[in-house]
């Protein structure tokens, strides 16, 4: 299950995001996290220290192997220089699984350890640093996680959560399509809702599933408010955490130590990806996939590249599960 948190910057993203990944860990599901912001704080919110978080080798920085890796013997590909962001896999495409080791992890994933035995797999895009001023946008850093989405086939008890970049930056390209479930994030302000009503807006025509989660929620005038500007999109809301201020403070605490409430509005959270399963549409999926690539391709690709790269787009080629070795346990009621 692909699944992306989004909120403005500020709004706790990535402290939430970091939240589930030790859930889901903890319960010993497979999770692979995925920092998709410039702003790289996912590491430090997993326990890493400085000096770990700023070693960890960027997706980004690997653009030229892994679409090497990913292109495989596609005949409809010439080259790794004439793949994109959005380039779809197609016959002869090699294919990312979650369950098996493959060059594009060994090269950029790393474990962190999340204490009691869990553990989840790690990897960043990289920071926008002071060279990329004036020479790169941001796009160039995310373009490698869309491509690692778009060739990835996992499994209902295979996890990846993204922290996506702050806003609605991620519609930029086609990347807000790729989630099972889009979790934002969402304080009980005015701006807090803003990123909701662009993702609503956005998403409407393309079957995104959308959940709201209340963050800095004090009392019930917030989640009164919170339930006027979203409506049944709220699914969860949360307060204040000693836990997770602990956390920010550089302390080591056990997880079982998040509050009841917390680890309650957790589980919510758990039990709404895993439902979201069902609705799971390969085709679509698929289609969409291309319709951004062409897109793209028509926009900036084709001058990029030199070459029309519709002629990349397989059209009898649908991406679709493969069965999962993992054992882990689907949710149950907290």
């Amino acid at each position: 299950m692909k699944i992306a948190f989004v909120g403005k910057g500020g709004s706790g993203k990535t402290t939430l995001s970091s939240l589930f990944i030790r859930y889901l860990a903890a319960r010993r599901v497979s999770v692979t996290a995925v920092d998709a912001d410039i702003n790289q704080h996912l590491g430090a919110a997993l326990g890493m220290d400085e000096a770990q978080a700023a070693s960890l080798p960027p997706l980004g920085g690997r653009l030229p192997l892994i679409k090497d890796y990913l292109r495989g013997d596609n005949p409809r590909i010439g080259s790794a220089e004439t793949m994109i962001k959005t380039t779809p896999p197609g016959a002869g495409s090699r294919l990312l699984r979650l369950d098996g080791a493959n060059p594009v992890f060994d090269a950029c994933a790393r474990t962190v350890a999340l204490g009691e035995g869990a553990s989840a797999r790690l990897l960043v895009t990289g920071p926008f640093t002071a060279d990329d001023l004036g020479v790169a946008c941001y796009h160039s850093k995310t373009g490698a996680v869309e491509l690692f989405l778009n060739h990835l086939v996992d499994g209902r008890d295979e996890y990846v959560v993204v922290d996506m970049t702050a806003g609605s930056d991620s519609f930029a390209s086609g990347m807000f399509t790729r989630f099972d479930m889009t979790f934002v994030v969402a304080e009980p302000t005015r701006k807090g809702v803003s990123v909701y009503r662009q993702y609503r807006e956005y998403a409407r025509d393309y079957g995104v599933a959308l959940r709201v989660i209340g963050n800095k929620v004090q009392g019930p005038d917030d989640i009164a408010f919170l339930r006027a500007q979203v409506g049944d999109d709220l699914l969860v809301t949360l307060g204040h955490s000693d836990w997770v201020r602990a956390l920010e403070r550089g302390e080591r605490r056990p997880f079982t130590g998040l509050e009841e409430g917390n680890q309650e509005a957790l589980g919510a959270l758990h039990r709404a990806a895993d439902a979201a399963y069902e609705r799971r549409d390969w085709e679509r999926y698929t289609q969409q996939m291309v319709h951004f690539h062409l897109k793209n391709a028509a926009s900036w690709g084709n001058e990029r590249t030199g070459i029309d790269l519709a002629s990349q787009v397989d059209p009898g080629f649908v991406l679709r599960e493969v069965p999962s070795t993992s054992s882990s346990p689907s949710p149950q009621p907290a």
